[in-house]
């Protein structure tokens, strides 16, 4: 055993203290140009936002002059407004989620096509006005020079828009996305091997173990958003990738060109699938520890006792439901034991117990974390289910709208969630699936066992993106990280050129053996008729 004493170990001190400084990268600060979306994905993109700047990072956002959540001041960042709205608008969004909870109460086949419609013209009026606001940009001369007079270091983008994909790419620089989706699909499918036979398909609410039936339903559905995707969204990109990067330009291939894709899921909440070297998952990095309560909902908390607490929130898009809706659930709250927090912008509904607190606002994620919290009733958005997995909550879901029916299907496959179908819930619907959460150990135990999954990590999520950016900015990209496979034409990307080859090839062999052996037999033949003659 070594042992050091008095002197030796006050030379020795500073010795290791260099050591230690020495084998910590040193990032100088960078100066980090941020195209966000606007809405709950601003909400994740802020969280590295100001994880950066804590950093020492000179940090710049572009925003649109109708912004939603993205504030023009800040103290993390600076901000530069484009003078267009990009058909990211509040009030847009909340009339088409009313009006997309209409068409799914009425229940039918019909609705489900009509509601499919309503989605994709609600995406090509989106897709228009952010043509107009990447067209304006490009045309502000002024602008684009002061953007490369910045001489940025890093641009950190979210994909499911493509102006930061496109301005990227013109300035030359780096491009980090803070992912879920992109203008292409679920994020791996732009990027990463995806087989439809285990892989399914986003939206389709399949599990990764999928029956004969259900693997036929995927290959069909994917084809259709694969044709919907060439003809609808690629020729307004693929122009716009002509008109201001280069003649040959495809929008997916600048899609692919990205440096590094920063994942907000894990496969805590994803099926397990292939993957490639440049994605970094972070799923739950924007989840934290709990903060104490107010204390008048910290009292109405403890008033609980053993029974606890449900907590009800639908996100932000949704701040009412229809009257008959709001009645049943209050209705089905005022029967249980529990005390309930209802975040709830809507007429007070009638049928409400003295158990049920309805507010404006609640601090979810410090709710979540309660000790007395039972049960979370969701929309099903990706912030909220892996804040439910954080603190190990099970969950109650509406599945409402894009992605929820979706991230509540995993959840439910996994046991720690219900859906309730909203185009037929009533009080008695409401109250069987809310009891079966709570009293069934199953839920519970299932989503105790992904908490603990989830914290079981080397490096805090968080902690493990801001590695990775300013990777990218000690190294000026990550090229080593990036397959060069978007480069190749489909049918080299899936061999078609080389099976075609080898099939040639055999088909060739075989005729060559063929036109052989009858050669052969032709010779005999000729032989024998020779000498039948003779």
């Amino acid at each position: 055993m070594l042992h050091i004493h008095g002197q030796g170990f006050q030379m020795l001190g500073p010795i290791l203290l260099t050591l230690l400084v020495m084998n910590i990268p040193v990032v100088q600060s960078g100066n980090i140009l941020v195209f966000p979306v606007d809405g709950s994905h601003w909400v994740n993109m802020n969280i590295l936002v100001e994880a950066l700047h804590a950093k020492g990072h000179n940090i710049t956002v572009i925003r649109m002059i109708n912004s939603w959540y993205i504030k023009e001041f800040s103290s993390c960042y600076t901000s530069i407004t484009l003078k267009s709205p990009g058909g990211f608008d509040e009030e847009f969004f909340k009339v088409f989620a009313s009006r997309l909870l209409e068409i799914q109460r009425e229940g039918s086949i019909w609705a489900r096509l009509k509601l499919e419609m309503e989605l994709w013209q609600c995406f090509l009026e989106m897709l228009k006005g952010e043509n107009e606001l990447i067209v304006k940009m490009f045309e502000n001369l002024q602008l684009m020079q002061s953007l490369k007079d910045a001489k940025y270091d890093l641009i950190l983008t979210d994909p499911a828009m493509f102006g930061g994909i496109i301005l990227g790419h013109y300035l030359k620089l780096p491009i980090v996305y803070n992912v879920r989706w992109t203008v292409y699909s679920e994020g791996h499918f732009a990027i990463a091997p995806s087989p439809l036979s285990y892989v399914p398909s986003p939206m389709l609410e399949l599990p990764d173990r999928m029956s004969f039936f259900e693997r036929v339903k995927n290959v069909v559905m994917y084809g259709i958003v694969e044709t919907q995707v060439a003809l609808m969204i690629a020729p307004t990109y693929n122009a716009l990738c002509e008109r201001f990067i280069g003649p040959g330009v495809s929008y997916f291939t600048l899609l692919q060109g990205a440096d590094l894709w920063l994942h907000r899921v894990d496969f805590i909440f994803e099926f397990p699938r292939p993957t490639m070297p440049n994605i970094v998952y972070m799923g739950g990095f924007q989840c934290k520890p709990t903060k104490p309560l107010p204390q008048d909902l910290e009292d109405f908390v403890q008033s609980s006792g053993e029974h606890g607490v449900i907590v009800m929130s639908l996100g932000t898009l949704i701040g009412q439901l229809p009257d008959d809706v709001a009645e049943a659930i209050a209705e089905a709250f005022a029967e249980l034991p529990q005390k309930i927090i209802w975040r709830y912008k809507g007429k007070r509904p009638s049928a409400l117990g003295n158990n049920t607190l309805v507010m404006d606002w609640i601090p979810q994620n410090d709710l979540l974390g309660h000790p007395k919290t039972r049960a979370f009733v969701a929309h099903g958005g990706t912030n909220g289910v892996q804040e439910a997995i954080f603190h190990g909550v099970p969950i109650i879901g509406f599945g409402l709208l894009f992605d929820q029916p979706d991230n509540l299907s995993k959840m439910r496959v996994k046991g720690v969630a219900k859906t309730v179908d909203f185009a037929t819930v009533d009080k008695d619907s409401f109250l069987k699936t809310v009891k079966e959460v709570l009293y069934e150990p199953s839920y519970q135990e299932n989503m105790q066992t992904l908490a603990s999954l989830h914290k079981d990590v080397p490096v805090k999520p968080l902690d493990n993106a801001i590695f990775w950016i300013e990777f990218v900015l000690r190294h000026k990209g990550a090229a080593h990280l990036r397959t060069e496979s978007y480069k190749m034409p489909w049918y080299s990307y899936h061999s078609v050129d080389v099976i075609l080859f080898l099939l040639s090839a055999m088909l060739l062999i075989v005729l060559i053996i063929y036109s052989v052996f009858r050669c052969l037999c032709c010779r005999i033949c000729m032989r024998k008729t020779k000498n039948k003659l003779e």
